[in-house]
């Protein structure tokens, strides 16, 4: 998941940062997919698809 995210991170020339000011969503979060200590809930992939706008199943996708 996290890698579909930083994909879209690069594409729209965000940060992280600029991410989790935005979405309410802690740069912690961030920092635990990355390192793959916990997953997104529903609530974060919804608040992730919509910020991007791409449909939540982007991120569910293998």
């Amino acid at each position: 998941m996290y890698e579909k995210y930083k994909a879209l991170l690069d594409k729209s020339n965000k940060t992280t940062y600029q991410v989790s000011k935005e979405t309410g969503i802690s740069q912690t979060a961030f920092s635990n997919w990355k390192s793959k200590r916990s997953e997104p809930g529903i609530e974060s992939l919804k608040k992730l698809s919509d910020y991007f706008n791409v449909p939540i199943e982007y991120f569910l996708e293998k």
